[in-house]
């Protein structure tokens, strides 16, 4: 087990690794999360290297790859690569019931081409993955920090859209979504800001929901209650 870091930013937006005193997040795992780490983490579990994978020799084949940083329980991220066969799925979550419901609902649905990290995203992305080699990233409903005096803390900065964009491939997408209209807002004003980048909204602010991202259970309540989600897509150029 090692340090988790977060993301946290200074007033002019300069990158400050904060080392957090506590290990990876444990959670209390069910059986079958514990089972399924057991049996599934040496078919579909990355561990972290300080260097870059070769994703050609991780999966096997030659083929787009997409990276999702926080998949919480995975039900979303397992639906996208059971949906994309041909594309290669990687997720990053630092919370282990969540990597072991993921590995779960993987395997039960019999997916060959997803592998997941129970590790920081930050130092993932930083030194386990190649430059340009990237053709999606997604970030899902990050935590907003709601309050105005938190939003130093939020993954959505500038030098967090400078290291998305060396990960990606030209022509490659960073999607984000986001229930906080202010995040929202925020996102738009980082990446329209971010050099390298294009926004495919014909609007020059949000996107319909793309067919790729399933609806959650979560969002799905949330739009029967009237609550808004917002999808930015932004294109490396």
């Amino acid at each position: 087990m090692s340090e988790v870091t977060t993301a946290e930013f200074n007033e002019e937006g300069k990158y400050l690794r904060k080392v957090r005193s506590f290990v990876l997040r444990e959670g209390r795992l069910t059986k079958g999360q514990a089972q399924a780490l057991e049996q599934q983490w040496p078919a579909m579990g990355l561990d972290y290297t300080p260097e870059p994978i070769d994703l050609v020799e991780v999966f096997g084949r030659e083929a787009d790859t997409v990276l999702e940083i926080g998949f919480g329980m995975g039900a979303s991220l397992v639906e996208m690569a059971k949906a994309a066969p041909e594309l290669n799925f990687i997720g990053i979550e630092v919370h282990k019931p969540g990597v072991g419901a993921c590995l779960s609902v993987a395997a039960e649905a019999g997916v060959t081409n997803l592998r997941v990290y129970h590790h920081d995203a930050l130092e993932v992305l930083e030194n386990s993955l190649a430059d340009a080699s990237l053709a999606r990233l997604q970030l899902f409903f990050p935590d907003p920090w709601h309050k105005t005096r938190h939003h130093k803390r939020r993954i959505v900065q500038a030098p967090f859209a400078e290291l998305i964009r060396n990960k990606l491939k030209v022509g490659g997408v960073f999607h984000l979504a986001t229930d906080w209209e202010n995040y929202s807002e925020h996102m738009l004003e980082v990446m329209n800001s971010a050099p390298g980048y294009k926004n495919q909204s014909v609007t020059g602010d949000v996107v319909e929901r793309p067919e790729h991202r399933p609806l959650t259970k979560f969002e799905a309540r949330g739009h029967r209650l009237g609550h808004g989600v917002w999808d930015l897509m932004f294109e490396r150029v």
